[in-house]
């Protein structure tokens, strides 16, 4: 049975091929430092096929207030959270990805100031002091960066919303899961907001991001984008008013222009992966990618 006190947290982290040690000891060390909190921070490994990087997390069971378990198969993003939330121990529910770094010190007290909220999300951001323009994944969150402002989040709190950084009442998610049926990659926290609004609970948007400092190699992170692309395929009914990538294909299919954004795409879509996978990517060619390949997906499916 969970324990539920004003002050008591649990921190709750799943990873997949992830070393998250050094973001245990820097939560662990402001929860520590905040007077008659009791916290737990649990780690759950979701089927890691990396066994050095579990070797290496396995000293977070040695940390105080801390331990990680290992999860032989991989359950996806969605049912590895629900897990831990069954896991916790508190009624407060701290989410955060295993590959973020902590950035203020007062993350953690950020967070406890906003207990009366069912959910509050934080944010992320990236590290801009060493511009890593040949890495996609950073020019792409670089482009992104001012949608982060918790000011523009505020504008449209649900489809705003990201499980990488996320303070949650543990009876509200054990009433509310996150839909188990998303496996691969992407898109369980976007139907998530739009489950959260249907069930009427406000998302609180706060300025407490994490931080962003590790990116995957520009072919890793086109393989996770096609990834995510057949998931809002598969969701696509679900997911529509809540993706501005099925907006825009839903209106080209009414102005009858898909086939012919399909036949565009066809003849320049390997010199957009050139840009993508070489030392200067485009985010304006990633959008491109992003709907040309997934017009491409709408038909072989």
């Amino acid at each position: 049975m969970p324990i539920n006190t004003s002050k008591s947290l649990s921190i709750l982290i799943p990873t997949y091929n992830d070393i998250c040690v050094d973001l245990v000891k820097s939560l662990s060390a402001q929860a520590g430092s905040i007077d008659g909190l009791a916290y737990e921070i649990i780690v759950a490994d979701d089927g890691s096929t990396d066994h050095r990087s579990v070797e290496i997390n396995r000293e977070i069971s040695t940390l105080p207030h801390s331990r990680y378990i290992e999860r032989g198969a991989n359950a996806g993003r969605a049912a590895i959270r629900n897990f831990l939330a069954r896991e916790a121990r508190y009624d407060l529910l701290l989410f955060a990805d295993s590959h973020v770094s902590v950035i203020s010190p007062d993350y953690v007290r950020n967070y406890l100031a906003h207990t009366d909220n069912a959910l509050v999300y934080g944010g992320y951001t990236i590290d801009t002091r060493q511009p890593e323009m040949s890495n996609l994944r950073y020019v792409y969150e670089l482009s992104c960066l001012s949608s982060q402002d918790y000011r523009e989040r505020r504008q449209h709190p649900y489809s705003n919303f990201h499980t990488s950084n996320f303070m949650i009442h543990r009876d509200v998610m054990l009433a509310h899961p996150l839909d188990e049926r998303f496996r691969r990659y992407g898109y369980e926290d976007v139907l998530y907001g739009k489950t959260l609004k249907a069930a009427g609970i406000e998302i609180q948007h706060i300025d407490n991001p994490l931080g962003f400092n590790r990116f995957e190699s520009n072919e890793r992170f086109l393989e996770k984008t096609l990834e995510g692309l057949h998931t809002l395929y598969d969701f696509r009914e679900e997911l529509r008013g809540y993706s501005r990538l099925l907006d825009l294909s839903s209106k080209l299919q009414r102005w009858h222009l898909s086939a012919i954004v399909r036949f565009v795409y066809t003849i320049v879509g390997r010199s957009v992966r050139r840009n993508l996978t070489g030392s200067n990517p485009s985010a304006a060619l990633f959008k491109v990618f992003r709907l040309g390949e997934y017009e491409k997906i709408s038909v072989v499916s």
